[in-house]
């Protein structure tokens, strides 16, 4: 790469982007100072993180932008982003294009319809919505009350020659502007009636319709008033299905993230007047080294950068802040034309809001990576493509990962989790305790963990077929490790030790998801991002991770419990598991107060005067 002087560079603000060979650009970023930034990328690519070397050893050359201050910097970035479409910029990967209720407010007869896609001029949205039917009934309701058109320009034009009307408006769900039933003046205020219904005015129409309803009846025109009466009753069963969601009556966006070291699942909720107006979700391709502050900057940017004042509320929750807030409330502010905040909620209502919008992300997330793996064609391509990648002899229709877990060595446990045909064989999982390995030897307890289960299966292989168990007599393609270099020699030391090294490949994933180490290689295999077999090691590794944590978990609560309650005097397996029931957890127990404990007519006080000091010992600090 050529790089330049970094004296010529210069310490103001601005936006950089750095190019491959053939001119196009790979990368974009910005910076307070384009010089401290960019001196950061030209270091020893060892002490870079492995995305970021990789972008750079890609890079032919770096240009930048100068602009007056960080917000431009910020809106300039983002534009080249959307222009450019830079492979090392993290992308969204939305698999459907969300519906809004849109009325075409630039039409000489406006009407709501169902629009996706691009946003028009001249036109106002409304939601997102996550499905179309759910737009479709909230108009078919809100007709009653704002018996506006919703038939194309042509039926329209056709009803306007024909002099007939259609039967929307003999079901009174159209007030007939084609067949000139209403005036130009009356129509534009029901569009506006609506337009201020969908932005949460609701108290305004209701009062306005009550106002004339009672103007007509005293006017006596009892057939106006009993159409406005209708309509009235209608404008408040729509409400009713609006369910308020926050006291008062507020405008806020609730963001969401799960995320995992490639992927992160989005989730935004809309809140207007204190109701769920839409919401969207996606799904962001990592392919930056970004931190969680990080993540959430580049999500803002891809939500609101494209948004017009009335469409950004005043207040955006969030799980966490941007590493920049003064810059991204001030960007947001500037777009907005007032004070826009950014926040994480601390408590009521907004922070149970905030759960649920996560929850939606993680369930969310949850479905993208089962939608993945349970796809046929994706499996069948991540096993020929892992098989290609790691040069195996055969397609790994079987693969065994093993994972430790413990701390500072106690609680030495070790997982077993399978995977055929690249789906979890969770009826074939195993958990190990690891029983001769003392303090902290990652080595040591994966050569026992490892010995255990190959001799059980050289067992199973040496007995008759009509007696081997048919869930572990089969050789895995492919027994991963969780770990380095060190950990792939234990098992490749153990495999030679039983004789089992030309029967079963072995392979060791390193921490990074991007590296696999192979017998007798130095450098990793560095898989490609996106590809199937990517996706499919780093489930695994999650998968075995899980299961060997949650083990550990177990143990180290029973051992715990073990310590302390089975040292009181008094208290047998009856009263221990009385207390757990009572108090969930020896933690909550800790916390109760001498006088809650003494208050259990179950247990005797000098029992209870005994455990309650044994529980706060200081050998007992740490639960």
């Amino acid at each position: 790469m050529q790089k330049p002087l970094i004296s010529d560079i210069p310490d103001s603000p601005g936006s950089y982007q750095f190019k491959d060979k053939e001119g196009r650009i790979i990368y974009v970023g910005k910076a307070r100072s384009l010089r401290s930034r960019l001196a950061n990328y030209f270091q020893d690519p060892l002490h870079l993180s492995l995305r970021t070397a990789q972008m750079v050893a890609s890079a032919d050359s770096v240009e930048w932008i100068q602009v007056r201050n960080e917000v431009e910097a910020l809106m300039l970035e983002y534009n080249l982003i959307k222009l450019h479409h830079p492979r090392f910029n993290i992308r969204l990967k939305d698999d459907k294009s969300y519906p809004y209720l849109a009325i075409s407010l630039s039409d000489p007869w406006p009407r709501p319809v169902v629009m996706r896609g691009k946003k028009k001029k001249g036109t106002r949205y409304f939601g997102p919505y996550a499905q179309a039917y759910a737009i479709r009934e909230t108009l078919d309701l809100l007709l009653k009350s704002f018996p506006v058109r919703t038939c194309s320009d042509h039926k329209f034009a056709t009803h306007s020659k024909t002099k007939n009307p259609c039967l929307l408006f003999h079901i009174e769900k159209c007030c007939a502007p084609c067949m000139g039933e209403v005036s130009k003046q009356d129509y534009d205020q029901l569009v506006q009636d609506l337009v201020e219904f969908l932005s949460g005015e609701t108290d305004q129409i209701i009062t306005k319709l009550e106002s004339e309803m009672l103007l007509a009846a005293q006017n006596l025109a009892f057939e106006r008033a009993g159409y406005l009466r209708d309509r009235l009753a209608s404008v408040k069963r729509a409400i009713e299905r609006q369910q308020m969601v926050t006291e008062k009556s507020q405008d806020l966006d609730i963001v969401g993230v799960a995320e995992d070291e490639l992927e992160a699942s989005i989730q935004v909720f809309f809140i207007r007047k204190g109701r769920v107006s839409g919401r969207k979700g996606f799904v962001i391709d990592k392919v930056e080294d970004l931190n969680s502050e990080q993540l959430i900057a580049k999500v803002l940017e891809q939500l609101y950068g494209d948004l017009t004042s009335e469409e950004i509320p005043k207040e955006i929750l969030l799980p966490y802040l941007p590493d920049n807030l003064n810059l991204y409330e001030q960007w947001l502010s500037t777009i907005k034309g007032s004070k826009v905040s950014l926040r994480i909620p601390q408590r009521g209502d907004k922070k149970d809001l905030q759960q649920t919008v996560t929850t939606n992300a993680k369930e969310e997330f949850r479905r993208h990576r089962l939608k993945r793996s349970s796809d046929h064609n994706a499996r069948a391509k991540a096993l020929l493509s892992l098989q290609q990648s790691l040069n195996l002899p055969l397609a790994p229709l079987r693969i065994e990962c093993y994972d430790m877990s413990h701390i500072q060595g106690t609680d030495y446990v070790g997982s077993m989790v399978v995977v055929e045909d690249g789906l979890a064989k969770n009826s074939e999982y195993r958990r190990f305790k690891v029983k001769t390995v003392a303090g902290n030897d990652d080595y040591g307890a994966m050569r026992e963990v490892l010995t255990r289960r190959l001799n059980a299966l050289i067992a199973q292989n040496n007995l008759p077929l009509d007696q081997r168990s048919k869930k572990f007599s089969y050789f895995p393609n492919l027994l991963l490790v969780d770990g380095g270099k060190g950990q792939l020699n234990v098992a490749i030391d153990v495999l030679k030790t039983l004789g089992l090294s030309d029967k079963i490949p072995a392979a060791s994933l390193a921490k990074s998801f991007e590296e696999v180490y192979l017998p007798g290689q130095k450098d990793p295999i560095r898989l490609p991002r996106q590809s199937e077999a990517l996706y499919l090691l780093q489930r695994i590794r999650d998968e075995s991770h899980r299961f060997a944590i949650t083990y550990h978990r177990s143990l180290r609560t029973k051992r715990m419990t073990a310590s302390i309650l089975d040292s009181v005097p008094g208290i047998g397996p009856s009263r221990k598991k009385r207390l757990l029931k009572e108090f969930s957890t020896i933690k909550a127990l800790k916390q109760a107060s001498l006088e809650e404990v003494l208050s259990l007519s179950w247990l005797p006080n000098d029992t209870g005067e005994a455990l309650y000091k044994a529980l706060h010992e200081k050998n007992s600090s740490e639960i």
